[in-house]
């Protein structure tokens, strides 16, 4: 097997580039607290047991007889590192939306302003943004999704997809529409899941403001954010079941939103 490598050296290292690629831009791996060298591993023990399984004879043209390369290749390196940043964001678009829908209703409980380091998405976010983004990666983590992108969505894309499909006019286009779809999924999920909390806030803040007109006397500031706080957590605790099931769906349209993309490259044929 080692020899297979040694030979076929630049297939290994396009195989490599899309794994390497993929972990950078995952939510979970792409913590800056992993070590370089912990992701240079996996992406090798990933590329060691894809590289089997994986045809690159489409690539054929570029290598000569005597294994030297053309400039080319780097092109296609490129374009493979391309293609696991498209799978990795893709994914981490999914962990957004969770994350945003934190960010919706964090401003009128009072948290906005506790904004702190999120270690897994790596930007400044509210804390029920990263609650509702640990949540969700658990969630992840428990139902084997991890096992389904890295055994499942990436051997695929490696059947599937390379830099001559995605490159063509059908694929800039079908790939353009597949990242704005995410995109607007990521709104529509974050609004539909903060929706019960926004809601029932507002009617707590309209209701404040007509006693506090009705009874100045009465300091409905000082009770108002304890308030809000208490019935968000309560509402978050009555409805944690729902929203793990929402979990739970977002990320199996967002595999079945994948595997369209990989049926579409593979020209429609399962």
């Amino acid at each position: 097997m080692l020899e297979q490598i040694v030979l076929k050296a630049p297939v290994f290292l396009l195989i490599a580039g899309r794994c390497f690629a993929l972990i950078m831009t995952l939510p979970l791996f792409s913590m800056r607290t992993i070590p370089r060298i912990a992701k240079i591993a996996l992406t090798g023990y990933m590329s060691y047991l894809l590289f089997p399984h994986v045809d690159f004879s489409v690539y054929e043209g570029i290598f000569t007889p005597n294994g030297v390369f053309s400039l080319n290749y780097i092109l296609f390196l490129i374009g493979e590192i391309f293609i696991g940043v498209i799978l990795g964001f893709y994914v981490t678009i999914i962990f957004t939306a969770f994350s945003t829908a934190g960010q919706f209703f964090a401003f009128q409980m009072g948290f906005s302003a506790s904004e702190v380091y999120d270690a897994l998405s790596q930007v400044e976010n509210p804390l029920m943004g990263q609650f509702f983004n640990l949540i969700a990666m658990l969630i992840f983590l428990q139902n084997h999704w991890a096992q389904k992108l890295f055994g499942g969505a990436l051997v695929s894309s490696f059947e599937t997809m390379n830099v001559f499909k995605l490159i063509s006019d059908n694929g800039r286009e079908k790939i353009v529409y597949f990242m704005m779809n995410g995109l607007t999924e990521l709104f529509a999920d974050a609004f539909v899941l903060a929706l019960p909390i926004i809601g029932t806030l507002f009617l707590i803040s309209v209701t404040m403001g007509i006693l506090s007109k009705a009874a100045p006397q009465m300091n409905l500031m000082s009770e108002g954010f304890p308030t809000m706080i208490l019935i968000a957590f309560f509402i978050i605790t009555s409805l944690m079941g729902i929203f793990c099931d929402f979990f739970i769906r977002a990320f199996a349209a967002g595999f079945s939103n994948m595997e369209q993309l990989f049926i579409f490259f593979n020209g429609g044929h399962e």
